[in-house]
């Protein structure tokens, strides 16, 4: 008998259980919490021009910004910025701090299994930028001529492949050290990120890049894994601002006309 009652006790509860959780909406994905909150969390990364930065205001401007906004436009929703950097950009996504993540942030294989990532919005590799009165062409002009490396980066490496006759000036950090003395014109050539070395055509006279970009590294919008609708919105953000003409624009207002925007595919990885 009091084997029965306990059945049918167990019965009862989880007939409850069962009634509860057909009553219960299913939980909602992150773009319906957007919509539901008002607004989206996107983290930035103010740390340099152009990606991102301070203006004379304060306010947050730059390459990833203006991509940042035109995502939230897309949403429908205004953006809330959180300026993130480093490993910041990815442990914030996964304790929920942030919806996205458009922080200059590059697709490897290591960041891949734990946040996902949009296809490329952006791309990077190493560039050779030359005071325009070198009359460097190729980066076998390189080789007699002073040049500015990172010290124990892998321009430094690719260098001594390409051009190992290169008189090698180290800078402990290319930014500033290594700019500083372009500037003074103690190097004749400096080879780093694209991303800094075309800013630097853009905003010196003095300077001009070489046309080739040595590796292409992408660049993503990253998320916390295991929402696919969210990730196919930002697919669909990045493919029409390739394919609208949006990211040659914007690229062009932030390095200037001088370098052509590397090259994006809408939807490849």
């Amino acid at each position: 008998m009091l084997r029965m009652r306990s059945r049918l006790a167990w019965g009862a509860a989880a007939a409850v259980a069962v009634l509860m959780t057909a009553a219960m909406p299913a939980q909602a994905g992150r773009l319906e919490d957007i919509k539901a909150r008002g607004y989206v969390r996107i983290g930035v990364s103010l740390g340099g021009e152009p990606i991102g930065f301070r203006d004379d205001r304060n306010q947050p401007v730059g390459y990833d910004v203006d991509v940042a906004r035109q995502l939230a436009a897309r949403l429908g929703v205004p953006v809330r910025f959180s300026d993130v950097s480093g490993d910041a950009r990815i442990s914030m996504l996964r304790a929920n701090q942030l919806d996205l993540v458009v922080a200059n942030v590059s697709i490897t294989p290591q960041r891949a299994r734990i946040v996902d990532f949009s296809i490329p919005y952006n791309a990077a590799g190493l560039r050779v930028l030359t005071q325009k009165k070198a009359r460097i062409r190729t980066l076998a002009d390189l080789n007699g001529k002073r040049v500015v490396v990172g010290r124990g980066t892998t321009a430094s490496a690719f260098l001594k492949k390409a051009a190992p006759r290169a008189e090698f000036i180290y800078a402990d950090s290319f930014s500033p050290d290594g700019v500083l003395l372009l500037l003074q014109r103690r190097a004749d050539a400096g080879i780093e990120d694209s991303s800094l070395l075309d800013y630097m055509a853009s905003k010196y006279d003095q300077f001009e890049t070489l046309p080739e970009m040595y590796g292409n590294t992408p660049i993503g919008i990253a998320m916390a894994k295991g929402d696919p609708a969210l990730l196919a919105f930002v697919n669909g953000f990045v493919a029409d601002y390739i394919r609208s003409g949006a990211y040659a624009a914007n690229y062009r207002k932030w390095w200037g006309s001088k370098t052509a925007p590397p090259a994006l595919t809408p939807g490849a990885r």
